[in-house]
């Protein structure tokens, strides 16, 4: 298989029109149709049924092109790979982000990369979870950030960092008269959770919480960002149970909040990873961001990361 015949088949795959795909390739129809039959012949099946009046793809055509788009990806990566060790690099970690995690402790991390490793590239994607743990199984990243505590298979989860569940409440809210509010005093007040996909890893920490204490809340909504939910509750539409972090305060803030009481009263951000061996470049990295969990209140120079707007 060469990548011109990739290219020549994603091209008729987008036009199921032998002609057009042709004019969008600048080439002529014959030889696109030999480049055609050459993978097939490679491939040792038919990608395509053509007739008089349609072109469509075959089962076997369509496993490839869901196939196709990941090949150049790995080349695209490869490319990087080799342009960054040219430029003096010692390497590269692509690493994946979502469920909108608070990104300060983050941070810390790329930040003593940095200093200690100044030659490392990283680079961020920012995913839904599943394409984040399709993705590491895959081999497009060498691990990711996430909410969600539970590996799943071929993957191994590590505790990154956990910041204490806040409850948001709006400027003049009663519960703002306590100096840490108690999960049974949340009852009284509807109460916005994640969105079901999205937000997956928080919901199951949060509403873990009062699933453990055998109690119901009263869900107002569930939403996809933060931003969102902060504004819900700022009209006194419904409270909110965030990590410390997430919630944006200052001193024109229409938001506050207070601790939620309990020991166990923290949202756990983790570190998934393929559960074969550790590179060397992956380990140090791993090991900056135990540092940072030990010792929270290090101070390093802030770099620009992704802002994480899902919950």
């Amino acid at each position: 298989m060469e990548l011109r015949h990739l290219r020549c088949f994603l091209a008729v795959a987008s036009e199921l029109h032998f002609a057009r795909a042709a004019e969008k390739l600048h080439m002529d129809q014959s030889p696109l149709s030999r480049a055609i039959k050459e993978l097939e012949s490679d491939m040792g099946a038919q990608l395509f049924v053509r007739t008089s009046r349609s072109t469509r793809l075959t089962s076997a055509g369509i496993a490839l092109l869901d196939q196709a788009p990941k090949l150049f990806a790995l080349l695209d990566q490869a490319r990087v790979c080799v342009r960054a060790a040219a430029t003096g690099h010692a390497g590269q970690l692509r690493i994946a982000l979502s469920e909108g995690f608070s990104t300060q402790r983050l941070a810390e991390v790329i930040s003593l990369t940095k200093l200690e490793e100044p030659g490392t590239s990283l680079v961020f994607d920012e995913i839904p979870l599943q394409q984040q743990i399709k993705g590491l199984r895959e081999g497009l990243y060498e691990c990711g950030f996430c909410q969600s505590g539970g590996a799943d298979e071929g993957l191994e989860a590590e505790l990154a960092w956990a910041d204490p569940l806040h409850v948001a409440l709006p400027v003049g809210h009663p519960l703002l008269g306590y100096s840490e509010i108690m999960l049974e005093d949340v009852l009284r007040y509807p109460i916005l959770f994640g969105h079901p996909e999205t937000c997956a890893g928080y919901n199951r920490q949060v509403e873990g919480l009062f699933d453990q204490a055998g109690l119901k809340p009263i869900v107002a909504g569930r939403i996809i960002s933060v931003p969102l939910m902060m504004s819900l509750v700022s009209t006194g539409y419904a409270i909110a149970i965030l990590g410390a972090a997430q919630i944006p305060l200052s001193s024109d803030t229409v938001v506050m909040s207070r601790p939620l009481a309990g020991d166990g009263a923290q949202l756990g951000t983790y570190l998934l990873r393929p559960a074969r061996s550790v590179t060397p470049i992956l380990g140090r990295f791993m090991e900056r961001m135990r540092r940072v969990r030990l010792e929270p209140n290090s101070q390093h120079p802030q770099p620009q990361v992704p802002s994480s707007s899902p919950c």
